[in-house]
Parts: structure tokens; sequence; C-alpha cells
């Protein structure tokens, strides 16, 4: 229990200093927040906790074939502030058409005998 805590607290630490930085300097903050701190800390406790390397490189290969369907998000938030949507609207159907973009890069990698 003690671990998890300690996992979470460095994740939380790790996003509570970014957005602070990002409040200063939006240029920073996205080279920070660009950084895939997520896949790295997965990578890194999945590795603290199995010791198992090829655990860690098939979550790396994952993460490539869908990074670009993760910049749907990126590419639609911004296109729906500019509409003047509500900011929480706006996020939940990036968030929306994100997940789609996920499950049709699935099914496409699947398609062409890719599985993830």
């Amino acid at each position: 229990m003690l671990y998890n805590s300690i996992k979470v607290l460095i994740s939380a630490i790790l996003i509570a200093v970014i957005s602070d930085i990002a409040k200063r300097s939006s240029v920073l903050g996205a080279i920070l927040a660009s950084i895939p701190l997520v896949s790295v800390l997965a990578m890194i406790w999945i590795y603290i906790d199995t010791k198992n390397t090829h655990e860690v490189v098939m979550l790396s290969k994952t993460v490539v074939w869908l990074v670009l369907p993760s910049l749907i998000l990126f590419i639609t938030f911004p296109i729906f502030i500019r509409w003047h949507w509500n900011f929480y609207l706006a996020m939940l159907l990036a968030i929306i058409f994100t997940i789609i973009g996920y499950f049709i890069m699935v099914f496409a990698l699947q398609k062409f005998g890719i599985k993830l």
C-alpha cells in the first residue's frame, strides 16, 4: 500500500509542477508536457514491479502506435475552443474523439496483421 501511495504521490507532484510551470511559460510547460511522462512513469513502475524488460518493451511499442490518434485531442480541443465552446464540453468531446481514434487505429492495425 505504501508503495502505491508513493507512486501516486510522485506522479501527482510531477503533474502539479508541470502545470505550475505552464502558468509561467506556455513554451516550457508544453515542452515538459510533451515529454511522455505518463509512459515513462508507467515503464519505470512496470520494471520496478516485475523486473521484466519484455513487458516494458511491449508497452513502449504499443505506445508508439497510439501516439498518432492521441494527437486528435491536441487538434480538436483548440478548434472547439476557437468556436467558443465551453471549456469542459470542448475537452470532453476532444477526449471522446481521441478514444474513437484509438479504436480506429487498433482496428486498422489489426487489418494489417499488427496486434497490440
